[in-house]
């Protein structure tokens, strides 16, 4: 029975994430519409059935930070909000009023603690009048508990298929029960704007072993386990002449995971880190890089997180037969315009 087992969910996730609650949904974007739609609502399941049509309702308007506008804010629209988009913390405070449905923020840089418009900044002026603060982490670590909670989110949500390891269909939102269960409400099986992001049982059951299992992870070995891949790409990467390489650690929560950075200039190899990553893209045996081209020097960027044991020597000989090719100096070179 659904609603039994999302009850049950909702507690196993709060003592494993030491939170209130937890909802999971059929991913990060699917969470993020129905806390929107249950801030919108208050659990009234009559004005849950009317969404997007929002006439006649109080609760109408989302207010989100220039920094946090993105792609996937447009969970937070569906539901027919009137999206408010301010500049700076003063103006947050001038647009707050009594049709303010809940603030969204993206976890980045601006949202960190310190900042003129932070998480805990925007908590301030939301706390007395009781506005929801959600928080997108959807690339995070999870943090137990979710640092976010601590500076004043209401709920924090995050993506189940990145770093968590859990189904890509799924997302995971800790926090508030009382709005995480009409959260839950506007989610599937129930009927209203959340039926066609129905999450699955199977889904379920696997977001909640991805969880367990990353409070028992060693994610300190998993480190030094990406490391090692990383070093032994590199090191097939330099018997190339010309390659040099780097990696860099990131030390945000998000996308957190090292980098080997395979770099040359593209005049000497007669190829680019762009023209690289469309060959292995498109061409079995097919990996996921990223590339960029600066003044000539062109790389490729490998990160190990999602990979398993066995793939870092494929990766390696992959690009080694790539780079290693002779390849004659391109003659249909666009030429510089001669024109602003």
């Amino acid at each position: 029975q659904y609603d039994e087992l999302a009850d049950g969910l909702g507690q196993r996730l709060a003592e494993l994430t030491k939170t209130e609650w937890g909802v999971i949904t059929a991913g990060c974007a699917a969470g993020m519409k129905h806390f929107t739609a249950a801030c919108v609502t208050g659990g009234d399941p009559e004005r849950l059935i009317r969404i997007p049509n929002l006439t006649g309702m109080e609760k109408t308007e989302v207010i989100i930070p220039r920094y946090s506008r993105n792609l996937y804010d447009h969970a937070v629209r569906n539901i027919g909000v009137k999206v408010i988009t301010v500049e700076t913390a003063e103006e947050m405070r001038k647009a707050i009023n009594e049709h303010t449905a809940m603030i969204y923020v993206l976890a980045c840089r601006h949202s960190q603690p310190g900042q003129p418009f932070s998480l805990e900044v925007i908590a301030e002026m939301t706390e007395p009048r009781n506005i929801p603060v959600l928080l997108d982490a959807a690339a995070e670590d999870l943090t137990i508990p979710p640092v976010h909670l601590a500076q004043g989110a209401t709920v924090v949500a995050y993506s189940g298929g990145k770093a968590i390891c859990g189904p890509q269909c799924a997302g995971l939102l800790l926090g508030k029960k009382d709005i995480l269960m009409s959260t839950w409400q506007a989610s599937s099986p129930h009927h209203g704007p959340g039926r066609d992001n129905k999450i699955g049982k199977e889904e379920m059951f696997g977001m909640l072993a991805a969880v367990q299992a990353w409070t028992t992870r060693d994610h300190k070995a998993e480190w030094q386990e990406w490391l090692s891949w990383l070093d032994l790409i590199s090191k097939r990467m330099l018997t190339i002449k010309g390659i040099e390489t780097e990696v860099t650690q990131p030390e945000g929560l998000s996308n957190h995971a090292p980098v080997l950075h395979v770099q040359w200039n593209s005049d000497e190899l007669n190829i680019t880190g762009e023209e690289v990553a469309e060959e292995v893209a498109r061409n079995k045996t097919r990996i996921a890089i990223g590339s960029r081209t600066r003044d000539n020097r062109t790389s490729i960027n490998i990160t190990p997180n999602q990979m398993q044991p066995g793939n870092a020597e494929v990766v390696a000989e992959r690009l080694h037969g790539i780079l290693s090719q002779k390849r004659a100096p391109k003659s249909d070179k666009l030429k510089a315009a001669n024109v602003d």
